[in-house]
């Protein structure tokens, strides 16, 4: 491998060291990140088990399980750096691993020394390393960048005792809910799960319930509401027969087996599905996804959303994402800002400072006794507020460009990740895509130079006083030998 090194240019010296994502990799903290992350992906050693097992040369015992061995994990930065990457140019996990095979300045942002003209990982890699550091591990990957701003001296540390707080619906990645398709999801669901468990059915209605679908649809087009109705009802009818027949078939006791327990959720699902009314709450509207709430936030061109509610805090001078989490169940605006502004301070715990200020809505009132520490400026506080506070005040709808990028630019318009932690994990990691982009913005603009530059700066002027003085002193001996001569 050393005599192949001396035929192969390195990656330092094939960039351009001006190159946005190049700065940033000496300005990203990569050690203390992987200090952070490490204790999260520690390996789970599982120990050997001996398997009866009775083959043609008589029964034996065969050895199965893994004795703390195993595939060697790949490099944590390399880990850490494709999310990054994955939210900041709003890439899939396969697009994400062919475009970082052909990119230079990518795979030296990943810490690698040498070109590989070769898939990263395999796009399932990435999946698997997300759910292993959980929440808590995508957190440090927002921290990071906090930190990496900072550092830079593109944002001030006074900047951050100002921010920004508002909330926005974060879809899931589910169909338009509709009474037809959930009712038809369970019935297939339900007779899917009780054969995996054995329990065998006198008649699962594949038939009538494939032409009961069909009629739906075709009656909710032509607007025939009373027929719909009526194709309907009898879904539910059948759904209910199937279920009946199944918890006559269950055996009694406890579900010990993991299908046993596995119908039993899906049953409990398809039941509230059967019996939920239009106007009840809490809802089902996703037979895969029960966290799923029906939001509406007054937009017209789509009055309600079907997601989790997300919450953002944003500096309020350059707009720097300082928080970011998730609420399940859609609560109220107000109720959600001591928890945002708790997470705000604990990501701004290694800079020194916390938020003192903070700009919300009108969806925010009335929660002012409940935030004893911070000073809530809204506009229905506009005759008691000063001429600077007023001025402040004007920039709060600037988080709003914010949700339209996290949106359109980094992934947050549809979350594919799963339950409540998929929420919360998808959340963060779309402020940290939108953080490397705020980066690579900031060094495109000359707030934050390269590493190099500034080094060959301050080279360049000590260079340049030391001949300045030697210039000076020539320019003296010249002048008084001019004045011997004369």
């Amino acid at each position: 491998m050393e005599n192949q090194d001396l035929y192969r240019q390195t990656l330092e010296e094939m960039v351009d060291p001006r190159h946005p994502l190049v700065v940033l990799a000496g300005r990203i903290p990569w050690d203390e990140l992987e200090s952070r992350v490490e204790p999260l992906i520690v390996r789970n050693l599982r120990s050997a088990r001996s398997v009866p097992q009775d083959d043609l040369f008589g029964p034996s015992l065969q050895v199965a399980g893994v004795r703390g061995g195993g595939r060697p994990r790949l490099p944590t930065r390399l880990m850490l750096s494709l999310l990054y990457l994955k939210h900041a140019f709003n890439e899939s996990d396969e697009s994400l691993c062919a475009r970082w095979a052909e990119s230079v300045p990518w795979q030296f942002f990943s810490g690698q020394t040498y070109y590989e003209p070769r898939m990263p990982c395999d796009p399932t890699h990435i999946g698997r390393f997300r759910k292993m550091i959980g929440e808590e591990g995508v957190e440090q990957l927002l921290i990071a960048t906090i930190e990496a701003a900072v550092s830079s001296n593109a944002v001030k540390p006074a900047e951050f005792e100002k921010v920004i707080i508002d909330s926005t619906v974060m879809e899931k990645a589910i169909a338009h809910p509709t009474d037809s398709r959930l009712l038809e999801i369970a019935r297939y669901q339900v007779v899917k799960s009780a054969k995996a468990a054995g329990v065998m059915l006198k008649q699962t209605y594949a038939k009538e319930a494939q032409q009961l679908r069909r009629k739906a649809g075709g009656y909710a087009h032509a607007r025939q509401f009373k027929r719909l109705r009526k194709a309907v009802k009898r879904q539910r009818t059948v759904l209910g027969i199937v279920l009946r027949e199944i918890q006559r078939k269950l055996p009694e006791g406890q579900l010990e087996s993991s299908a046993l327990q596995r119908l039993a959720v899906v049953m409990q699902r398809a039941e509230r599905l059967r019996t939920q009314k239009p106007k009840d709450k809490d809802k089902l509207y996703a037979f895969h996804a029960p966290e799923v709430s029906c939001i509406s936030k007054g937009k017209a061109r789509k009055p309600y959303e079907f997601g989790v509610k997300s919450s953002l805090a944003i500096t309020h001078k350059q707009g720097l994402i300082v928080g970011a989490r998730t609420f399940p169940g859609n609560p109220y605006d107000g109720h959600t800002l001591a928890a945002q502004l708790e997470q705000t301070r604990i990501f701004l715990e290694n800079v020194g400072t916390e938020p003192k200020d903070v700009f919300v809505d009108l969806g925010y009132r009335g929660v002012d006794h409940q935030n004893p520490g911070v000073t809530i400026h809204h506009r229905g506080k506009h005759r008691s507020m000063t001429k600077e506070q007023r001025r402040w005040l004007k920039r709060r709808q600037s988080i709003e460009p914010v949700f339209g990028h996290l949106k359109n630019d980094h992934r947050m318009d549809r979350n594919w990740l799963k339950g409540e932690v998929g929420d919360a994990i998808h959340a963060v990691l779309c402020a940290a895509g939108y953080n490397i982009r705020w980066l690579m913005r900031a060094i495109l603009a000359g707030i934050i130079s390269p590493v190099y530059l500034s080094l060959m700066l301050g080279q360049g002027m000590q260079f340049f006083k030391e001949h300045l003085v030697r210039f000076q002193f020539d320019l003296t001996m010249n002048s008084k030998m001019d004045l011997r001569l004369a």
